[in-house]
């Protein structure tokens, strides 16, 4: 038994991957290393694809905004990939390998395309729907799309420049593709399992975002992950599980662009036959709890932000939200009073309140904690599931006993094969025996795993992952700023939001709007700093010439600060 691990839980757990049953586990061979799988697993994408039509006239994907809806069923949605599928296919050549890029709103026309693209073989790409035009720019040049799928809003960023990649627009061009060929079959194609289906382009330490490539084992490792969790909160709960509840149904708030939106929500649902509810338009608590009643929503995958909202709205007495058994979420540790009262919001899910820990180039998820679990160790994020190894490092790549801090390594088949052409940033990521390093300071303490956010560069805001570098860089361009760091500081809602603490060049003054208005050139909304603090003296600086940033947080508090 794992030290600290209840009985039950222990007894489940064994239960579920004993040899002969669902979650049975395998020895299989990734990237020339040998690794633990889930033996009944799903292959490729493509096949969840081809063997979702059994789902027939069940419900999967409710697009509203609270007053208009779409409804699909699962036959109807691959009626419609196969449509756009031949559109895509006839018109503009993708083929197996070829990258189609997505850039919308949460939409059905965006999952459409995702799933055209999958039928085909193709590469989905989705990119950032809060980016400027210089990140769109980017990002096109840099995966290269056969063709661009984007809405009426992003394209309106571009101001008519053209990208050099064709385009079809959401709203003009999509219901045509969807009729193009109502009768066409899904397309038949040969995809392996290690060939890339997914790029979703994630922020770093070295500057520009880099695109991590999710190879179909990547992401069906990650559907067996969520399968078995679901499998294990559901025999944990004994013989309330009896109880009549609804017919599973899971809220989707989380963009389509990241992997809580794509792989957990349109990927997971596809896969399983559940209906998925997705929230179209700007998230407003109440417009949100309107639709739980109504849909009566079981799960809601979800980020701090949105919960806290919802959670502490004053309207949250005035709907019925008994149908949610289920509310858990990551990207970045809930505090211990928000999972209080989302205990006392959800009374029904508060013994499946859970959290995670996971990145893009994991697909998602490593670490799982949930139930009386959570309620002991509120503050950790959980065990390793089943097929992930995980190990804390030092700087020289050792493994560091429990309770010391260092870089969380994890290793599995759910682990990218790497950015795309990016092989430096890759060999730096990937180290030997297929170990993800994530860049993330934590420790482990009984078999699970503790998140040191307030020691990392990294900021987690509004369940965004920021990096400060690609901030500074573009600040320091600016003509009147010699010099400047970027600091993630605490926020009740938002979990960290962005300062800047900055000093201009001799002779120079620095006007805070002018350099808002900078930032927000290039960079997307929530990358500009919420609060800017000028400084007379240099930045602080080791002695190889490197800003310490430790100290600038210990006095965060000095003059010269400003808030937005």
């Amino acid at each position: 038994m794992a030290v600290g691990v209840p009985p039950d839980l222990a007894r489940v757990e064994a239960e579920l991957v004993a040899p002969g049953g669902m979650f049975e586990l395998e020895d299989v061979v990734v990237g020339g290393e040998r690794m633990r799988a889930f033996k009944h697993r799903h292959r490729t994408l493509y096949d969840i694809l081809h063997n979702s039509t059994r789902f027939g006239d069940g419900e999967y994907i409710v697009a509203t905004d609270g007053v208009d809806e779409r409804r699909i069923t699962f036959a109807e949605h691959a009626r419609l990939v196969a449509s756009v599928a031949s559109v895509f296919r006839a018109r503009y050549g993708v083929g197996r390998g070829d990258r189609v890029a997505i850039l919308g709103a949460n939409s059905p026309e965006w999952i459409i395309a995702f799933w055209a693209t999958i039928a085909l073989g193709g590469v989905a790409v989705g990119l950032n729907g809060w980016s400027t035009a210089p990140e769109i720019a980017y990002f096109v040049e840099d995966c290269e799309p056969t063709v661009l799928v984007a809405d009426e809003k992003r394209l309106a960023r571009l101001d008519g420049s053209d990208l050099g990649v064709p385009v079809i627009g959401i709203e003009r061009d999509f219901a045509a593709l969807e009729q193009h060929a109502p009768d066409a079959p899904l397309p038949q194609v040969d995809v392996a399992e290690d060939d890339p289906a997914i790029i979703l382009y994630t922020s770093g330490t070295t500057g520009r975002p880099k695109g991590a490539i999710n190879t179909h084992r990547n992401v069906c490792s990650l559907l067996a992950l969520t399968t078995y969790q679901g499998a294990r909160v559901f025999m944990l709960r004994g013989a309330d599980a009896q109880e009549p509840m609804d017919s599973p149904c899971q809220f989707m708030t989380s963009p389509l662009f990241h992997v809580s939106g794509l792989h957990t929500g349109a990927v997971a649902m596809l896969a399983i036959g559940v209906k998925s509810v997705w929230l179209t338009g700007r998230f407003d608590p109440a417009n949100a709890m309107q639709v739980i009643e109504r849909e009566r929503c079981t799960g809601w995958g979800v980020t701090e932000t949105v919960l806290h909202r919802m959670v502490n709205s004053p309207d949250v007495d005035k709907y019925d939200l008994s149908s949610l058994r289920q509310v858990g979420g990551g990207g970045s540790p809930f505090s211990p009073s928000l999972i209080e009262r989302t205990r006392a919001i959800f009374p029904n899910a508060s013994r499946a309140v859970g959290v995670g820990y996971g990145q893009t180039e994991c697909a998602a998820l490593a670490t799982v904690s949930n139930g009386q679990e959570l309620i002991d160790f509120p503050r950790s994020v959980g065990r390793p599931l089943p097929t992930v190894e995980l190990e804390i490092r030092d700087p020289l790549d050792k493994p560091l006993p429990e309770g010391e801090e260092g870089e969380v390594c994890i290793r599995g088949p759910m682990v990218m094969p790497g950015y795309w052409h990016r092989p430096d940033e890759t060999a730096q990521t990937l180290g030997d025996g297929g170990w993800l390093h994530t860049g993330d300071i934590g420790l482990m303490d009984g078999g699970r795993l503790y998140l040191e956010s307030r020691k990392r560069d990294l900021i987690l805001r509004g369940g965004e992952h920021v990096y400060p570098v690609e901030i500074e860089k573009r600040i320091e361009d600016h003509p009147d700023v010699e010099e400047c760091a970027v600091i993630g500081v605490d926020h009740p809602e938002l979990g960290q939001t962005v300062k800047a603490i900055l000093v201009p060049r001799p002779g120079h003054t620095v006007d805070v709007e002018d350099l808002r208005r900078w930032v927000a050139a290039e960079l997307a909304y929530f990358k500009v700093p919420e609060q800017w603090e000028i400084r007379a003296e240099p930045l602080p600086r080791n002695a190889a010439g490197k800003i310490l940033k430790e100290p600038l947080r210990d006095t965060a508090s000095d003059t010269g600060f400003v808030e937005e």
